[in-house]
């Protein structure tokens, strides 16, 4: 019963003082069209993206932007013929000038990700563009978005404005772990705690990033954050650290086109971070594992045992923090477009969640740290504050 009470309180504070996590109305910030359109340079890192890259790179040539704009991608190493995809595919869709460079191997201390982004930047230098829009290969975005972005940094008077783009959510995996993934997210970093120009909570969407030029080189990015597994994150802090203002939301009409279609996929995805958002801390690591364990498991498991034993009021509580765990993530889901059907199922995903994250310990400690791609980084360092 008292367990069980504890988890309510939980909830009850989360639901009233953790920034509205669970609100899903959180887009673009107002906007207007400035009178001069900046220059915009679009740096899209890639390793082995062919499969994905028809979907995605398109949508970015066809860009209907009205200053100029220009396309550098980074391709990392790839094996599948990832940059002669890319000539081939700018060469048949036309629209915005294509550039592919390679960086070569990353050298210590650098993930491959972040040296691929500081090849494309240094490229982009020579363009002297007013912002950069850091995207990910497997992004596919509308064809106002730049225009949209950009609208939104000039009236808001933001250095980083982030969209997270719609993850796929088609196979039954996908539909029980992608939109848990983002709820989880907004519950750790508040989208509407970011914009706030005096909140220290910093954060931001590695697939789609417009950053001012000028601030990415007094926050000295990527160079800051080199070691960053979680770059994203890693990168809105620095900017934050140095003064700037930070907006991150949820998107419309920017989608990622990679499929998760099976468990190992999706458990890839989150195991090969997790541990390095804990900063590799044991300690962090129990306290995580404590606290998911109260915040979601307790609650059924308080019905059902308070049920079965004749606890009324263990039952009864248990119940009511369910309840009120299953209404926060109901808003997730209609933006998602799934069955509400799935609320009640987020205990279950909780629990998929918290085993990738020992794995992810497991697997640093057996010194293969994040493996992905084929790199494996032994020990993904992250900058002196992330976690």
């Amino acid at each position: 019963m008292w367990t069980a009470a504890g988890s309510l309180l939980a909830w009850l504070w989360l639901l009233l003082c953790q920034g509205s996590f669970w609100r899903t109305d959180v887009r673009l910030p107002p906007r207007r069209e400035p009178e001069v359109w900046p220059s915009v340079c679009v740096v899209v890192p890639a390793r082995d993206e062919a499969a994905v890259l028809p979907d995605a790179l398109p949508s970015l040539l066809r860009q209907d932007y009205p200053g100029r704009a220009e396309l550098f991608l980074v391709d990392d190493g790839s094996a599948d013929g990832t940059g002669d995809l890319a000539r081939e595919l700018a060469r048949r869709h036309g629209g915005l000038p294509l550039t592919v460079g390679s960086p070569g191997e990353p050298p210590a201390g650098w993930t491959g990700k972040l040296w691929a982004v500081r090849h494309g930047i240094g490229m982009a230098r020579a363009r002297d563009p007013e912002y950069l829009l850091l995207t990910d290969a497997d992004i596919a975005h509308a064809p106002d978005s730049l225009r949209e972005l950009v609208a939104a940094a000039r009236t808001g008077g933001f250095d980083v404005v982030s969209q997270m783009a719609r993850l796929r959510v088609e196979s039954t995996w996908e539909r029980l772990v992608v939109p848990a993934f983002v709820y989880f997210f907004a519950q750790l970093y508040p989208f509407r705690r970011i914009g706030g120009a005096r909140t220290r909570t910093a954060a931001a969407a590695g697939g789609c990033v417009l950053l001012r030029a000028d601030t990415a080189e007094r926050a000295r990015i990527p160079d800051a954050i080199r070691h960053a597994v979680i770059d994203d994150v890693a990168l809105a802090r620095a900017v934050k650290r140095g003064g700037g203002r930070v907006w991150l939301g949820l998107a419309d009409r920017v989608d990622s086109v990679r499929p998760y279609p099976r468990l190992g996929d999706l458990w890839r995805m989150v195991s090969r971070s997790a541990y390095a958002q804990l900063r590799h801390s044991s300690l962090l690591l129990a306290g995580t594992v404590a606290g998911l364990a109260l915040v979601y498991l307790v609650p059924p498991v308080a019905l059902g045992a308070g049920l079965a034993s004749g606890n009324g009021t263990a039952a009864v509580i248990g119940g009511l923090a369910w309840l009120v765990m299953t209404g926060t993530y109901v808003p997730m889901l209609r933006y998602y477009r799934q069955p509400l059907w799935l609320a009640p199922l987020l205990p279950f995903t909780a629990f998929l969640y918290l085993l990738m994250t020992v794995d992810s310990a497991v697997q640093h400690h057996r010194g293969r740290g994040a493996a992905w791609k084929g790199r494996t980084y032994a020990r993904p360092d992250a900058v002196p504050d992330e976690g």
